[in-house]
């Protein structure tokens, strides 16, 4: 039973460790062939947006809140993808409930 309760620790410290590496990575998106750049964390906290002037449209905003949104998907898309490759090497691949 101690063995179990020291692996259980020992994955408890890591999981900690890996949350704050997460929370310190940035992961950038963009869209618009890069003319709308946005960061955000591996734990998905949004961060930024950068954007080109030569998107700016006056006459057209709607394309420059969709290739915004599609910016912010595609990093939070990426933010996913990152956090769920340490976890499943973390975790062995394990889906827990409740780390992601």
């Amino acid at each position: 039973m101690g063995v179990n309760m020291k692996m259980i620790q020992q994955m408890q410290t890591r999981l900690e460790s890996l949350q704050r590496e997460l929370a310190e990575t940035e992961v950038e998106g963009t869209a618009g062939g890069g003319v709308v750049k946005a960061r955000v964390t591996g734990a998905r906290e949004f961060r930024g947006i950068s954007i080109d002037p030569s998107a700016v449209d006056p006459d057209d905003v709607e394309v420059l809140e969709d290739l915004i949104t599609a910016a912010i998907q595609d990093a939070m898309q990426r933010a996913n993808a990152m956090a769920e490759e340490k976890m499943g090497a973390l975790t062995g691949g394990l889906k827990i409930p409740g780390l992601m």
